[in-house]
């Protein structure tokens, strides 16, 4: 079995649906890939939808997570290129959930002619803040973070559930909670500074695939700032941004309907209808 075949079953990456265009889903930090059950019925009856989960998610045996490659995003850049080139996928439509829309664009400079378009979910390319570049968090806070990660793990992912769900729905925020818990400690701990001490401005100028920015208008994750700076940043021609009314960093599970409308603006151009079907879309 070669390297990419393994990854598949590591990664339990899953084909769902036959149809004629593909759209890859990959989700962020802290959740596994039943962060689209709410999308999927509404995608798999006009899409071949793939979905898999991220090294780090506690879906994946911790045997798997190399701390020593993971510490960059070309990582797991590599990894989405190893799963389209296995499954034979030409040409994708891309959604990136947070960290996953830095790594779509880092795979999109390396492998350009497998994505149509990207669509960075709630995503940022920079998240500490410089004299000229607000991206939501100090030097401080992070360091903080860290140590509260490593010291008290439960009791961090207590208090930092609610602020990203960001909205009172509290089975949202015992989903997100369980999704954090399935994680290794150490391995969430490692993700964290890799995720935080990383900078994908400079690479942005050399993203030509068009990109779609999406992003609720009150993120504790992203603050307003960044879409547009990314849109002006982006080296293509064809970059836009769509802010939803709706708060928190997970739209995919508190704010599916707006989520789905932006989608269909997005894909609109292949006369796609957002229709739910009866089909089990179970991940």
């Amino acid at each position: 079995m070669g390297v990419e075949s393994e990854l598949l079953g590591v990664l339990n990456v899953k084909v769902i649906s036959s149809g004629k265009r593909t759209i890859v889903l990959a989700h962020g930090f802290g959740v596994d890939q039943s962060v689209w059950q709410y999308i999927l019925p509404y995608l798999v009856p006009h899409y071949k939808v793939i979905v898999f989960d991220m090294v780090f998610s506690g879906n994946v045996d911790p045997n798997h997570f190399d701390f020593d490659r993971y510490t960059s995003l070309s990582a797991y850049a590599a990894d989405l290129i190893a799963i389209l080139d296995e499954l034979q996928v030409e040409k994708c439509f891309y959604v990136g959930h947070s960290v996953s829309g830095m790594v779509g664009c880092l795979a999109s400079i390396e492998r350009p002619e497998l994505f149509e378009t990207l669509i960075l979910l709630c995503a940022s390319p920079r998240y500490l803040n410089d004299e000229s570049y607000h991206g939501g968090f100090e030097r401080g806070q992070v360091d903080s973070l860290y140590c509260a990660m490593k010291s008290e793990y439960v009791a961090w992912v207590s208090g930092f559930a609610p602020l990203v769900v960001g909205v009172d729905e509290p089975s949202v925020v015992e989903e997100f909670r369980r999704t954090m818990m399935n994680m290794k400690p150490e391995i969430a701990v490692a993700v964290a500074k890799t995720i935080f001490e990383s900078d994908m401005r400079s690479i942005l100028c050399d993203v030509k695939t068009p990109c779609s920015i999406i992003q609720t208008s009150k993120d504790i994750v992203v603050p307003m700032a960044v879409p547009y700076h990314m849109q002006r940043s982006l080296g293509g021609k064809m970059n836009s941004v769509n802010i939803l009314d709706a708060e928190g960093h997970l739209p995919q599970l508190t704010a599916q309907g707006l989520l789905l409308q932006a989608l269909k603006q997005v894909l609109e151009g292949f006369e796609m209808e957002l229709e739910p079907t009866a089909q089990n879309a179970n991940i």
